[in-house]
């Protein structure tokens, strides 16, 4: 029987067969219990296993279709949220093999690595609970002919909507028409620098507005003079800079390591964690369209926002977000609530962090990519339920854990870890998931940070397991307890 949230994510599955819409709650329920798990031991028996690997192949599943049902919860969800933040990014699903590549796998960087390319749109609440996926997208790349290298003005040539960056595009559009079917709820897309593509800034202001926007700018981009024109000396960044500082406030940055070695790019150089004094400037720019050979595009006028570290420590490069969006700048708090909105967007970098290191979708061995596509898109729909876990815990602590876990899985972790007989009422969510946490290694100590992905995708693990047992030897076992004499 699947879990009862499973029943509830999965109720209007149309896989066009009524088993196969059963069978798929079932894969789910079994990969959710454990995540990490191989399908051999996540499915607990050869019958469930061959029944697994058999949906996975079946010609009537595929990796749309089995996040439909997925996809319309998330709408549900979304329509209950005053505002929601969808943000966009692409991911690569490497499953690179040391002998026997993936029958159907792509080129990810030349040769050297084959398997696909991920692209989705996940829906946030504004504190970066998780709401599940809005739109997902996978695909392998063509083989490169060998020998042929288009030139970057050949390269500026193709129409956008014939480059893979047409994602982003589409995923704005895609925004517009979820913001139709939840009417009563405020859709921003948060993007970071690849969305910062001059059509997609367009489609952005295009009327009707019904969405707002936050794009990360990666490059610094003219602006268009007053009287429309732009000699070439007027850049947003520069622009910006001129205006007054309207605030400060201190933030923690992340350390990273460069990825490779001669990168020369500010933004990708590593850096120490460290506390960073920042300000924050803004102004309402227009921008230059840029030439392309098949349209003309308009102008945008658009809002910059400039968060610039001050005194960076010696050898470190400065902390610097310019973000464009049409959110109004006109107070502290709502520049405030800009920043905060993009802070949210690193959800998605841990969304995908849990997709590959809590499901391991990259160890999954199938011979074929279009079945091991099936499967990414169950383990798409686990990593959301993980992450929904760990971040309900933070923003609705007060509330009963029943919300989310069964009786038998909060009694047995209580019995287990607190040696008594679990509390007549169910421990508040923000109590009960810290207590899954330990189960995954997690210190619960009173002034600990609140526990992250990976301590509740192992502690998810142990949950299933103790509550199996409880349900078939414990105190409310249907045949009653097992007692040994």
């Amino acid at each position: 029987m699947p879990a009862p949230w499973v029943m509830n994510e999965m109720k209007t599955a149309k896989l066009g067969d009524k088993r196969l819409n059963a069978r798929l709650g079932e894969v789910l329920s079994q990969l959710a219990a454990r995540p990490t798990a191989s399908i051999p031991e996540a499915c607990g028996g050869r019958a469930e296993m061959v029944a697994a690997y058999r949906f996975c192949e079946n010609e009537n599943t595929s990796f749309d279709n089995v996040l439909q049902s997925h996809i319309v919860a998330t709408r549900q969800r979304m329509a209950t949220q005053t505002v929601a933040l969808l943000v966009p990014d692409t991911s690569e699903i490497d499953v690179t093999r040391p002998e026997q590549q993936v029958t159907g796998a792509g080129p990810l960087d030349g040769n050297s690595r084959r398997g696909a390319m991920l692209h989705l749109m996940h829906a946030f609440t504004t504190d970066g609970t998780p709401l599940g996926t809005v739109s997902a997208t996978a695909w392998m790349r063509e083989e490169e002919p060998v020998g042929v290298s288009l030139s970057r003005a050949e390269r500026a040539a193709i129409p956008i909507e014939e480059k893979e960056s047409h994602r982003w595009l589409a995923a704005f559009k895609q925004t517009r028409e979820e913001a139709q079917r939840c009417p009563a709820t405020q859709l921003i897309c948060v993007a970071d620098s690849e969305a910062d593509i001059y059509e997609v800034l367009a489609e952005g202001t295009r009327e009707p507005r019904n969405i707002d926007y936050i794009v990360r700018a990666g490059q610094n981009r003219a602006l268009l003079c007053e009287n429309g024109e732009n000699p070439g000396k007027k850049h947003i960044r520069e622009s910006v800079l001129e205006q007054p500082v309207l605030f400060g406030k201190t933030i923690r940055v992340r350390g990273r390591k460069a990825f490779i070695a001669c990168e020369t790019r500010g933004r990708r150089q590593p850096r120490q964690s460290r506390e960073a004094e920042v300000v924050v400037r803004a102004a309402r720019v227009a921008l230059r369209p840029p030439w392309r050979p098949d349209r003309k595009l308009p102008p945008v006028i658009v809002n910059a926002v400039l968060v610039s570290e001050v005194n960076p420590p010696p050898g470190d490069e400065p902390v610097e977000w310019l973000l464009l969006t049409s959110l109004p700048i006109d107070s502290v708090e709502q520049l405030q609530q800009i920043i905060q909105y993009y802070c949210v967007r690193w959800m998605i970098e841990v969304f995908f962090r849990t997709l590959k290191s809590g499901c391991r979708v990259e160890e999954r061995l199938f011979e074929y990519m279009d079945r091991l596509l099936t499967c990414l898109a169950v383990y798409v729909i686990v990593a959301w339920r993980t992450l929904y876990v760990c971040r309900l815990g933070r923003s609705c602590p007060e509330i009963s854990c029943e919300a989310v876990f069964e009786p038998a899985e909060w009694k047995s972790v209580w019995k287990v870890l607190n040696r008594e007989a679990p509390p007549p009422e169910p421990p508040p969510l923000g109590v009960f998931v810290r207590l899954v946490a330990q189960l995954g290694g997690y210190v619960n100590r009173k002034r600990a940070d609140p526990p992250g992905p990976q301590t509740i995708w192992i502690g998810l693990q142990r949950m299933h397991d103790f509550a199996t047992c409880w349900q078939l030897f414990g105190p409310e076992a249907k045949n009653g307890p097992l007692i040994c004499v």
